[in-house]
């Protein structure tokens, strides 16, 4: 395979710009390519501070699903999910997506009542969705223990065959090479330091490489995304935590589906090196470090020896985190902003990853035609000012 470096160009930024979007992550990528395939606007550049995806696309868990509660979550992931079944294909290039299945684990009754409820929502949005029983969540993932004895025995599990994983690196890298065969500018090591904004209007963006003209400005920095909207005059309603994860040393095949646990804190699955992949829930405290604390890792461990006894004699290759931005009802912030020309997305949280071309699709729809996308409208950033929030606390995974 070509190596990543030969895949896009690495240019100086142009003066101006129609369209600066400001993250090359995952998001940013996605948006970019979006805006040139489906509205034929190609004057764009995507700007990183650091190195192409070198944020959280860099340090995610891979995991995708749409099986989210609400119905304005469910349709948002659920195309997404519908984009991802295709995208290896439409940008010719291996994402490694396998849909092996994402099991959410029941250890209460309380999860056993919530959980067959997101089964019946889900089936009501036309997302597909089973119930396991503890002997069918052991026949569909052989090493899981389900002993009644555990102190968290498994009392069932829900189930998304079409979830699983991809490649983070691929991803980033084909969504790159295809923004940039369209003509946008990638431009790295080009951080952006403040908004010229005129008549409630914003006009540029200062950079450490200079000031960029832009007819419109595309927020999509994850966890950096409230710092740089302070910077234009906006308080989002956001937090940024660190979210660990880990990986292991390389085995043999041992997990073929991802199995996850809101009540025990850890998520985990098997990359296709051979690696367990394991994420937890958020670190407390509000930070912007991506190391996260030791504290963490214990408890996840813990959880996930008692799921899996097998992992007992794995060590640990690396740990690292990511920078996770929470919206106060765990769903993400897409649309305009008081700030004329001023567009953000932000707020996924854990959901980033999984809603990679989703969220490019709706945003640069919602950037080209200056209102938003259908499936982003019940994200706008009033829905806290008129109450109308999206609830996903629970839907959301662990880390929220």
């Amino acid at each position: 395979m070509t190596h990543p470096d030969f895949l896009w160009r690495n240019p100086d930024p142009k003066p101006a710009y129609d369209v600066v979007i400001v993250g090359a992550g995952g998001h940013g990528l996605a948006t970019g390519y979006y805006l040139a395939r489906n509205h034929g606007i190609t004057n764009v550049a995507v700007l990183e501070k650091g190195w192409l995806a070198g944020g959280n696309m860099a340090r995610n868990t891979t995991v995708i699903r749409s099986n989210y509660l609400w119905d304005e979550s469910a349709a948002i992931y659920e195309h997404s999910l519908k984009l991802w079944e295709g995208l290896s294909e439409e940008l010719d290039y291996d994402l490694q997506f396998s849909q092996r299945g994402v099991l959410n684990l029941a250890h209460s009754l309380a999860d056993v009542r919530e959980a067959r409820r997101r089964v019946n929502a889900n089936r009501l949005n036309g997302v597909d969705a089973e119930w396991l029983d503890p002997d069918e969540v052991k026949k569909f993932c052989p090493i899981i223990n389900v002993s009644e004895r555990a102190r968290y025995p498994v009392m069932g599990a829900t189930l998304q065959r079409r979830g699983g994983i991809a490649k983070h690196d691929h991803v980033a890298w084909a969504l790159a090479r295809k923004a940039d065969a369209y003509g946008i500018d990638l431009i790295q090591g080009c951080e952006v330091t403040g908004f010229e904004i005129s008549g409630g209007r914003v006009l540029a963006v200062q950079t450490s490489r200079g000031r960029i003209a832009a007819g419109k400005v595309a927020l999509a920095s994850a966890g950096h995304t409230s710092v740089l909207a302070d910077q234009a005059g906006i308080r989002l309603p956001l937090q940024s935590h660190p979210l660990q994860a880990l990986v292991s040393e390389l085995l043999e095949p041992v997990l073929d589906c991802v199995v996850m646990s809101n009540a025990v804190h850890v998520y985990v699955s098997q990359a296709h090196k051979g690696e367990l992949v394991m994420g937890a829930g958020i670190d407390s405290y509000n930070s912007y470090g991506q190391r996260g604390a030791f504290h963490v890792i214990e408890a996840q461990m813990a959880a996930a020896l008692e799921l899996f006894p097998l992992f007992s004699r794995v060590r640990v290759l690396r740990t690292w985190a990511g920078i996770v931005d929470v919206s106060p009802d765990a769903s993400p912030i897409i649309g305009t902003t008081p700030v004329d020309g001023l567009y953000v997305n932000a707020g996924w949280g854990t959901g980033g990853f999984k809603a990679t071309p989703g969220a490019g699709w709706v945003y640069a729809h919602t950037i080209a035609h200056g209102e938003p996308h259908p499936l982003a409208e019940p994200f706008a950033l009033d829905r806290f000012t008129t109450g109308a929030l999206i609830d996903e606390h629970g839907a959301a995974a662990v880390a929220h």
